[in-house]
């Protein structure tokens, strides 16, 4: 049996890699710090090891250890992360770097693998760890990828858009989803035309496989739905999936003054940001319907105690704005 190791592993987009290899035949390790529940702590076929990745020796001891086929970095935020994985597990069938669509540097609809430039990566910007420069850190652990590719390794990178879907810790959806599900009138920023593509988790995590399986070393293959509903669009397939009748109120710039801006909304974007994913698709990937994954999505949430509250807007600055208008 096929064997895969997850650094990271047990959130989010990591559980769903998890699912997926075991759906697949692979035996499954996880290689993380240990500090957060782990949800596969009674399969057999998912064995555990303690790790700090930064713990450079160790992490070496792992590789020969357990000598995986296929390791999937789930937790490389740095380019120097990439660089030590990448020579510690030279020898694998597959190493899977997982990198971000925030990666690009060049605004273009859409975004392509071999055509859109990347962000650049100063030496202060590799070690930093704010928000500001995650972009620009995992545009250098993609070049990361491709200078281990160029050395023989069969290195590949996977760039997800925003990802949504169950055990979604960032809480970007819940927001909205806790609005719609909790009140008849919500403020939505702009005209509803903003559009931030989103990609299911997994449908993520599937893409990790196939690349595993048949992407081409030194490449990077872009992950994002196959339609991309602006914002007014998306609220319509939330209202849907919650069975829910709710009046979205457009404000913008101009509206939500004094106390709020478009951006302090989750997923508003002042500019469209795209991925084509037709390299990857023509790998063999497969979206999941909004349909399908919605309803996966709202069923968690309303399990969870999950509402975003702290990802956009207080209902109490929002009822000011719905007041207004």
């Amino acid at each position: 049996m096929p064997t895969v190791l997850c650094i990271g592993g047990t959130r989010f987009i990591g559980r769903a890699t998890v699912t997926e290899f075991r759906e697949h035949g692979y035996d499954v390790t996880l290689c993380n710090r240990g500090r957060h529940p782990n949800p596969f702590a009674d399969d057999p076929a998912v064995e555990h090891v303690r790790c700090d990745r930064r713990d450079d020796e160790r992490l070496r001891a792992v590789a020969d250890r357990l000598d995986p086929d296929v390791v999937i970095d789930l937790v490389a935020y740095h380019p120097r992360d990439v660089r030590v994985a990448t020579d510690a597990f030279a020898d694998v069938d597959a190493y899977v770097f997982v990198s971000s669509g925030a990666a690009y540097g060049e605004h273009r609809i859409p975004k392509r693998e071999d055509e859109t430039q990347l962000e650049p990566c100063s030496e202060r910007e590799a070690g930093d760890d704010s928000p500001e420069t995650y972009g620009n850190r995992k545009a250098e652990g993609d070049r990361a990828v491709f200078a281990a590719a160029e050395a023989g390794v069969r290195a590949m990178s996977v760039r997800p858009t925003i990802v949504y879907g169950p055990h979604d810790y960032t809480e970007r959806l819940d927001y909205w989803l806790a609005r719609i599900d909790n009140h008849d009138r919500v403020v939505v920023p702009g005209d509803g035309t903003s559009l931030h593509q989103l990609a299911y988790v997994d449908d993520v995590a599937s893409a990790l496989r196939i690349v595993a399986e048949k992407g081409e070393a030194g490449e990077a293959y872009n992950v994002g739905d196959r339609h991309a509903p602006a914002m007014a669009e998306l609220l319509e397939l939330l209202a849907a999936a919650c069975d829910a009748d709710v009046e979205t109120v457009y404000a913008g710039a101009r509206e939500l003054a004094p106390d709020l801006r478009p951006g302090d909304f989750p997923l508003y974007n002042d500019r469209p940001h795209l991925l084509s994913a037709e390299k990857l698709h023509d790998l063999g990937w497969e979206w999941t319907p909004h349909s399908e994954a919605l309803d996966a999505t709202v069923a968690e949430h309303r399990e969870s105690d999950r509402d975003g509250s702290d990802r956009g807007p207080r209902r109490d600055v929002e009822i000011d704005v719905l007041d207004r208008l």
